[in-house]
């Protein structure tokens, strides 16, 4: 690429053709102010807070959206640059609630930052204000459009990243919201729960819908045995939450904290995992050896089958109809664990700590609820929402000693802890998959042409004489590139992992805010989650999933054998095509 010299704040730079102003002047140092820019979503240029002077030019431009220039002389920083940017921030200030002693995202908010970082220390514009009603109508995600600031973030994020396209800029002007089609309520859109408007929002216009007030409430009830399942993803991120390095494990600091707070055992969501790749890896071999309903797509990511639901229901078939592993252990406390420890499974309350929003919608699924319809799994939280209930209780999770897990429902394989990243469950699969095809056991377990795919990854891989046709992908503009191969039968695939999120579960939207001013997060940091639950598997000396004693003495006790009657009935389920209510309905 072609080298261009221009001169920022007085200092000459060269840089490549295509170069924004925003990122040359990173380049010194400099971090202009911005509020609707995101570096994995497209140009808006809408806040005009990251304006800069060019000379030759009248009016200031946006310096994220503008390139740079041969011989571009540019002004950062002057008293009418700081002067401009402090009045459009005062502007969206005016429109915007006083609420940030009270507000989720305080001490998280770009919004906030901003104008502490700028100096605006009084609101001077006072005006009419809009005024929305709290969209509440979503097990998943809450919409506060009182505090939208119009940046569309969520807008791009939803349609680029996720291909989903729910929300958009409705109506003009002073009138203008961001909303699902009409308008209409987020449970009755195509929303799939995933959260990711939420990971990229800077202020508080979307958020989780809150369990913690139902969780005290059970924790407060001394005929109800509270319990919790931690899934793997979440010993890889809560920690950043209390000042600990990215990729660092707190497993058994976790647990500790669960204890303190009133949980009366802690399971592992892992083990669920374990019996998911059982049944899935034998759900595999049987179509493979039929040659039917191929490719098997996995089924543990709920946003994901949400959006197959909307978008392809003509695959629903080819979906996997194992439970997820928090349902799976959900259904076993209130069946197995229960009988076997003679408990009424009524004053049971289970919990489930998930990195993903959408595990609430799920968790309320029908398909999910006991024949009582009483849901198997009674609440979700976050890993944001356990942080603050741990910082709420006067706990610092870093330096409390480490907790073992409750059994037998607390053991887990290595392969299990790989589930909480894109591959994982891909390379759990192919470990008993490959076992089971073969009969005979396998001396590399690494598959690692699964692992940190960034988009999505096509590979083949020979087992037992046969040639596997694979594909991962997160990101559910990336599931959609595999789908449609599948569907114009362009590509023959065996088994494909999808996942919603980018990077997998480590980068659910309920995951921990960036820390500080950083309110991006650094793609590094989801290469450290994943890292941590590498580390995790390959420490452990029970690395496959059919291996877990535990889960070989389940089904000896309960399940006889893997896709059996009794498995069926309690670890699999059904989908069934969706379409938003109201429309075409």
């Amino acid at each position: 690429m072609d080298s261009i010299q221009i001169t920022i704040d007085h200092t000459p730079l060269t840089v490549t053709s295509g170069t924004t102003i925003m990122q040359a002047a990173e380049k010194l140092g400099i971090k202009i102010p911005r509020l609707c820019f995101h570096p994995d979503l497209s140009l808006e240029g809408a806040c005009r807070i990251c304006i800069v002077q060019v000379e030759g030019y009248w009016t200031f431009l946006p310096s994220c959206a503008t390139k740079v220039r041969e011989g571009m002389n540019i002004q950062t920083h002057s008293p009418e640059i700081r002067q401009a940017r402090r009045d459009l921030l005062e502007l969206i200030l005016d429109n915007h609630p006083q609420e940030c002693q009270t507000c989720e995202r305080d001490g998280h908010c770009e919004l906030q930052n901003l104008a502490y970082s700028l100096g605006v220390r009084e609101r001077l514009f006072a005006g009419r204000r809009k005024h929305h009603e709290l969209e509440t109508s979503s097990d998943s995600v809450i919409r506060d459009a009182e505090k939208c600031i119009l940046c569309r973030r969520c807008v791009r994020v939803c349609s680029e990243v996720q291909g989903v396209h729910n929300l958009s800029q409705l109506y003009r002007g002073f009138s203008t919201v961001v909303a699902p089609a009409y308008e209409g309520p987020m449970a009755e859109s195509v929303c799939i729960n995933c959260g990711q408007c939420i990971n990229v929002c800077p202020v508080a216009a979307f958020l989780e819908k809150s369990n913690t007030d139902r969780v005290w409430d059970a924790l407060a009830d001394p005929e109800i045995k509270v319990i919790a399942q931690i899934a793997p993803s979440i010993r890889a991120a809560i920690g950043e939450d209390f000042g600990v390095a990215p990729g660092t494990g707190m497993t058994g600091e976790t647990v500790t904290a669960l204890r303190r707070l009133g949980f009366d055992a802690v399971f592992d969501t892992n083990f669920g995992a374990d019996l998911t790749i059982v049944e899935e890896a034998h759900e595999l071999v049987r179509r493979i050896e039929s040659n039917e309903k191929l490719p098997l797509l996995t089924s543990c990511s709920s946003g994901w089958i949400k959006y197959l639901e909307h978008f392809y229901p003509e695959l629903i078939p080819h979906a996997s109809t194992c439970r997820s592993p928090m349902s799976m252990l959900s259904v076993l406390l209130k069946t197995y664990y229960a009988e076997k420890n003679n408990l009424d499974p009524h004053k049971l309350y289970m919990v489930a700590i998930m990195p993903c929003v959408a595990k609430k919608f799920e968790a309320q699924r029908p398909e999910h609820q006991s024949e009582l319809k009483t849901p198997y799994t009674d609440a979700v939280l976050t890993t944001r929402e356990l942080a603050w209930m741990i910082k709420a209780y006067g706990l610092d999770l870093k330096n409390l000693p480490p907790g073992e897990l409750d059994n037998p429902l607390g053991v887990s394989s290595g392969a299990a802890d790989i589930f909480g990243t894109t591959g994982g469950v891909m390379e759990a699969a192919l470990r008993t998959a490959s076992e089971t095809l073969t009969g005979e056991s396998l001396d590399e377990l690494d598959f690692k042409e699964v692992r940190h795919v960034k988009g999505l990854k096509e590979a083949s891989i020979e087992i037992a004489g046969k040639t596997l046709n694979i594909a991962v992908a997160n990101g559910l503009t990336n599931a959609k590139t595999i789908l449609d191969k599948i569907k114009t039968g362009e590509k023959t695939y065996h088994l494909v992992e999808l996942m919603a999120c980018p990077g997998g579960c480590i980068g659910g939207g309920g995951q921990p805010y960036p820390p500080g001013d950083h309110y991006v997060l650094d793609p590094e940091v989801l290469t450290l989650r994943a890292n941590a639950l590498y580390d995790i598997d390959e420490k452990k000396t029970l690395r496959k999933s059919h291996e877990n004693p535990f889960i070989k003495q389940l089904y000896k006790e309960y399940l006889d054998t893997p896709g059996s009657e009794k498995a069926h009935q309690l670890l699999h389920t059904t989908y069934h095509p969706r379409e938003p209510r109201g429309i075409n309905s």
